[in-house]
């Protein structure tokens, strides 16, 4: 990439192995899922099985040469569109209102998703340009989605543990693919796009730069 074009997008190399690597996962998930085995898994297990996975996709992505290369190369768009499946905190509302979810996970949890996913889908639109402003929006935006994922995690854990039959509808399909496939790559997202904050590398960033006066 020319250094001397800041603004230039990355190209990514071959994304095969990363592809793979989803839809195998993926697989497994909805394999696990119609089998019934996860919905039998008595607590801890199911939080413990979350942070392990958790644990596991941040060490493939930084540890495996082919993944980390697709990871660092990605057009950072593709990151950020992840956070659009956030929208399923819609689903969280309605099946409060259904009585299949506790108060306490359904409405903060699927309120503050719906939020970041929102929030997502304006930096994905471009409204924000590249000033400091937007770079600071960007930062905001993946501090709040990270604190936001974390304290559903916890809520859910400590809800699944208290009371396991409240939140028995995260542990059956749709909903059991969030901890066992959703909910690790959002959390990696929001670390790889902290490093790319870091550095204040926004050759990646979905931003659109500002336009001249004249």
């Amino acid at each position: 990439m020319d250094p001397t074009r800041p603004h230039e997008v990355r190209e990514a190399p071959s994304s095969h192995p990363v592809f793979a690597l989803l839809v195998v996962w993926l697989t497994l998930a909805l394999g696990a899922g119609l089998s019934g085995r996860v919905a039998a898994l008595p607590p801890p297990a199911p939080q413990v099985l979350l942070i392990l996975l958790t644990l596991w996709a941040l060490w493939v992505f930084n540890r495996v040469r082919a993944l980390r290369m697709w990871v660092d190369a990605v057009d950072s768009r593709v990151l950020v569109t992840l956070h659009l499946t956030r929208f399923v905190g819609a689903y969280f509302l309605v099946l409060y209102g259904r009585g299949d979810l506790p108060f306490a996970f359904a409405i903060p949890g699927g309120l503050g998703d719906i939020l970041v996913a929102a929030w997502a889908l304006t930096l994905l639109l471009g409204i924000l340009v590249d000033t400091p402003a937007g770079r600071r929006a960007y930062r905001v935006w993946n501090v709040v989605g990270l604190i936001d994922i974390l304290l559903v995690v916890t809520t859910a854990a400590r809800l699944g543990v208290a009371a396991p039959a409240a939140m028995a509808a995260l542990l059956r399909l749709p909903l059991s693919l969030l901890p066992r496939f959703l909910v690790p790559l959002i959390i990696a997202s929001h670390v790889q796009l902290f490093r790319r904050l870091r550095t204040t590398n926004l050759a990646a960033l979905p931003v659109c730069k500002a336009p001249h006066g004249g």
